[in-house]
């Protein structure tokens, strides 16, 4: 069984710079992209930035400067560092990872999300 655990969410002023973290754990025999997604009331929920395990990356323009996503492959874990934070940011943020629990299966993961607020 493979789980996701998320971390590092909370209240934060508008400007501030929290690190979330989310850490895969279980039976894994290799972990593709991960990826962060956020989904604010009423709205859809939408990627915020991903990255290969060979760490490519992507996101979205609406962060883009701002927010940044990295991994580490010995760890399982994925980050997010988020600068400037904007009221707009405030969101459930969720991990997502595609992980090999054995070959030559992937299965899509999902944490179980974790609240930022931002306070202006």
């Amino acid at each position: 069984q493979v789980q996701l655990v998320e971390s590092g969410g909370g209240l934060v002023q508008a400007g501030g710079s929290p690190r979330l973290s989310c850490a895969a754990s279980g039976i894994i025999f290799s972990i593709n992209t991960m990826a962060w997604y956020r989904q604010a009331p009423g709205k859809q929920r939408e990627l915020v930035a991903a990255i290969t395990s060979g760490g490519s990356t992507n996101s979205a323009d609406s962060v883009k400067g701002r927010f940044t996503i990295s991994r580490d492959n010995a760890k399982n874990t994925v980050y997010l560092q988020m600068n400037s934070l904007k009221p707009e940011d405030t969101a459930v943020y969720y991990c997502n990872a595609r992980i090999m629990t054995s070959l030559p299966y992937t299965t899509n993961y999902w944490g179980q999300g974790t609240q930022v607020t931002v306070s202006s």
